[in-house]
């Protein structure tokens, strides 16, 4: 192991030597490995800062997987007699309904590894009543702290208390921009389920006296999700009071989920499917034109990379065939004075090596300056990350582009005959 160690060392002292001889060519060979490195490390840093910021402005406001109770359907019923039959499913309109057994399947899913968080709600149509101002409102009641674990609301308020029950709801910024309201407000809820009532009356029924499907409540806090639909129609409120409004007392209408590998939702929601026998959507399904906008992105970064990199490869290659053309002499005197073939072939290879690795340097010094600058001086629309994971990657991928670019070269260098390559002129 010594010995080799020592010659490996005798080796690269006579590949920087050769480098040194040329060392115009050696310096801008490395410019250029630079240069490509840095254009790997900031694109790759772009794209992925990017897609992060995409991901998080759409996952923010939704949860990785819905559980929900599958849609009813009316059967067929089938002949007394033995006579073959297709047994058809006739669509039928779907009811607010809770899911069976919800408390048992909740705690289930609490036990599961693939699972972050578990938080079962009650979700329905209803309105809100401001004087003569009249919106339809989707009532989401939800246990606060299982909820939090799936949106974070603290970090969309932006007035008022994170705070639901005993009459006090959260309402988004753009429905209390329609309702003229602002924390401290009150506001008439109502789901229009009275069986008395009909949509010719509703409004007169919401002017009547309060029942168990209309009540008052207090504006407790406003937030703003960043997406326009969902601030000008989510009103949350505690559990059980949206269980009372909308009729289910007891019940819940989805079951939200968050996993830790957001790419691995619709795999994960299979399983959960199959395990509760509940209708299981993934963001993944619900958003399949981000998910094809972050594919391209991803495709056309890797594109970037493939490029550079055989950019870099190309320059490398042929500066050091240029190499072994001008040292030829020294090539034959050291293979005269006793260098094997594996030597001449290890130097050339060293000499790549070196290439690659004094370009990612240098390229990565480059890339964080490029990155501080769009971080500091650019548009502010999302911040760069740089990891150290990608840094030393690319590192690794230029200095083994440098090696395998110098292969044919040194296979060149190391096939030259001894006596031939000291008569070279």
């Amino acid at each position: 192991m010594t010995a080799f160690f020592g010659r490996l060392w005798i080796d690269a002292t006579i590949a920087i030597s050769f480098l040194r001889e040329g060392r115009i060519q050696s310096l801008m060979i490395t410019l250029g490995v630079a240069i490509g490195v840095a254009v790997i490390i900031f694109i790759t840093a772009l794209i992925q800062g990017l897609q992060t910021n995409l991901i998080d402005s759409t996952l923010g406001s939704q949860a990785h997987i819905r559980l929900v109770a599958p849609d009813e359907v009316n059967l067929i019923a089938p002949y007394a007699d033995d006579t073959l039959q297709l047994i058809q499913e006739d669509k039928r309109p779907q009811r607010l309904r809770s899911i069976n057994n919800w408390q048992q399947i909740t705690d289930t899913l609490d036990q599961l590894p693939l699972l972050t968080a578990v938080s079962p709600n009650v979700s329905g149509p209803g309105f809100v009543q401001r004087g003569e101002a009249l919106e339809s409102v989707i009532l989401v009641g939800t246990d606060l702290a299982r909820y939090q674990n799936i949106i974070p609301l603290d970090e969309y308020l932006i007035s008022g208390e994170l705070r639901v029950g005993a009459d006090n709801v959260l309402i988004g910024s753009e429905l209390a921009k329609d309702l003229g309201v602002e924390v401290g407000s009150k506001l008439r809820l109502d789901t229009g389920q009275d069986s008395n009532s009909s949509n010719n009356n509703l409004s007169n029924n919401l002017g009547s006296n309060l029942s168990n499907n209309s009540a008052v409540v207090n504006i407790a806090g406003i937030f703003e999700l960043g997406v326009r639909e969902l601030d000008a129609r989510y009103v949350y409120l505690d559990l059980k009071q949206a269980q009372s409004l909308l009729g289910l007392p007891g019940g819940i209408t989805v079951i939200d989920l968050t996993v830790e590998d957001i790419f691995e939702a619709e795999e994960i929601a299979a399983q959960v499917g199959r395990l509760t026998s509940l209708q299981a959507e993934s963001w993944i399904e619900t958003n399949a034109q981000l998910l094809s906008g972050l594919t391209a992105q991803s495709l056309s970064s890797n594109m970037i990379v493939v490029f550079v990199a055989i950019s870099v490869a190309f320059g490398i290659a042929s500066v050091l065939s240029v190499s072994v053309v001008q040292r030829t002499r020294e090539i034959g005197i050291l293979r005269a004075m006793g260098a094997t073939r594996q030597q001449i072939l290890r130097i050339f290879l060293i000499q790549g090596a070196i290439f690659g690795l004094l370009g990612s340097i240098v390229g990565s010094g480059v890339s964080y300056i490029l990155v501080w600058s769009f971080n500091t001086f650019g548009p502010d629309i999302f911040t760069i990350p740089i990891s150290i994971n990608l840094i030393l990657v690319t590192m690794s991928l230029a200095t083994l582009t440098g090696v395998i670019a110098a292969a044919i070269p040194a296979r060149r260098a190391a096939a030259l005959d001894p006596v031939v390559a000291i008569r070279y002129v």
